[in-house]
């Protein structure tokens, strides 16, 4: 992808197929998701009106994966949702879902910055596996956008792992049986 600090332009033609203008290739809904998760801005235009249909298609999306069985929003808050374009609640329901996408954003960014920065468990022996299988989880939990963290896999060969796994091992050990006498 090209110059990230602008929205990559997806042109939707009248036949309904949406073309990238930085790649000149066709792109499906699944390539624009894919995009988003990578941290790019996407705007979506109708060649022909020149009428943005981001949110038409970021609706889309979200729909079918929910169908999917990639259930994000409960029921309830579908219901929610729905009851509060009824209401004088519209105004308010936009800016708490943001609030709350920003907390959210927040809250992972400071959990990560606090399993990498001064910790006293960081030299406690296999707290590095410990930490590779957390920062996984978060990134399947939120589909690989966490702040802060790499998107480059380790570059470790398992041997290595497993022989600084045994060497502290065998240090902690002897720490132990210093300790028993």
């Amino acid at each position: 992808m090209a110059a990230t600090d602008k929205p990559l332009l997806i042109k939707r033609y009248a036949s309904r197929r949406l073309y990238n203008t930085e790649t000149s290739d066709y792109v499906t809904l699944e390539d624009i998701a894919t995009f988003i998760r990578a941290g790019r801005e996407v705007q979506i235009v109708d060649l022909k009106s020149g009428d943005d249909l981001t949110r038409q298609y970021l609706l889309q999306i979200i729909a079918e994966h929910e169908n999917r069985g990639e259930s994000v929003l409960g029921v309830d808050l579908l219901t929610d949702l729905v009851r509060g374009y009824t209401s004088q609640a519209v105004s308010v329901v936009p800016q708490f879902l943001t609030a709350s996408f920003e907390m959210l954003r927040d809250g992972q960014s400071k959990a990560m910055d606090n399993m990498t920065k001064t910790n006293p468990l960081l030299n406690m022996p296999g707290f590095e596996a410990m930490r590779s299988q957390q920062s996984a989880f978060f990134k399947a939990m939120t589909g690989g956008l966490i702040p802060g963290v790499s998107r480059e896999p380790q570059k470790t060969k398992p041997a290595d792992d497993l022989e600084t796994i045994k060497a502290q091992l065998a240090e902690m050990q002897d720490k132990l049986s210093k300790l028993g006498k």
